[in-house]
């Protein structure tokens, strides 16, 4: 059965290969981007499978208006992919209130204003699959990506929620979280102050570096094209061979500490 696919952040990255991946097995895809003409590619192969629209996920109104489009012009909204997203870098003492405040704005309120505008449709349709693109670093964090490990921490909070309320009406909610990957989401936002101290961090942190723990784009492909055609599918994803390891040993540190403190935990319970 045919999908109507609607995905954010489609011009490059993730969002381009999956893009193409959807449209290649003959889904619809709306395909959203600031700047469309990154689509024009697959427009020309593809023709009205493909339905690139302008959109801003910072904007609210911009974001209702997008998704009215692509229910007028399919007829339905199977699948939402919030996919929009970029890392701001530097350490949370470095960040600026604008940059701070515009880091959430993509990445969290993106997400939330165009999942806030599909649900009425799936509602309506008794279905739908909602695929929240969080990642590794919504459940552990990494120095010098502060902020951008905050925004993911919120929409991982928020679609746990959201997988709770809207169970009933049949829609399914997926939180994919990949480890990193050889895309341009991590030289799309520097801290504007440079803090001199923190140089010693940011040098352990280049010197550390292993192009082992980068996945390659294009081999999602397959992992995105499972989890879309699965019938249950998974309220969690991870991406990449990096990931569940990461989270095993970030959990065991984590159960270790509350366990040490449990007295003190249910002493303060009263």
């Amino acid at each position: 059965m045919s999908k109507t696919i609607l995905l954010s952040g489609a011009s490059k990255g993730f969002g381009k290969a999956w893009t193409e991946a959807f449209l290649e097995k003959g889904y619809q895809v709306a395909a959203t981007a600031r700047n469309i003409d990154t689509l024009n590619d697959l427009k020309a192969k593809y023709g009205d499978a493909i339905l690139p629209l302008k959109l801003d996920v910072n904007n609210r109104e911009e974001s209702i208006a997008v998704v009215e489009k692509v229910k007028q012009h399919f007829g339905k909204i199977d699948v939402l992919i919030n996919n929009a997203g970029y890392a701001l870098n530097g350490a949370v003492e470095e960040a600026s209130e604008k940059e701070a405040r515009a880091q959430f704005e993509t990445n969290f309120f993106g997400t939330l204003w165009l999942t806030q505008a599909v649900l009425p449709i799936m509602r309506n349709q008794k279905s739908g699959h909602i695929i929240q693109v969080s990642s590794i670093l919504g459940i552990a964090t990494l120095p010098n990506l502060g902020l951008y490990n905050a925004s993911k921490f919120a929409v991982e909070g928020l679609t746990e929620t959201l997988a709770q309320e809207v169970k009933q009406f049949g829609i399914n909610v997926t939180l994919v979280e990949p480890n990193g990957y050889f895309t341009d989401i991590w030289g799309n936002g520097f801290n504007s102050e440079i803090i001199d101290d923190y140089e010693g961090m940011r040098k352990a942190i280049a010197e550390g570096h292993d192009p082992d723990t980068f996945g390659k784009t294009e081999f999602t492909v397959p992992a995105i094209l499972k989890l879309v055609d699965a019938q249950n599918p998974p309220l969690r994803l991870f991406l990449g061979k990096v990931a569940l390891p990461l989270a095993k040993q970030v959990y065991t540190q984590k159960l270790a500490t509350w366990e040490e403190w449990a007295d003190v935990s249910v002493a303060a319970h009263g």
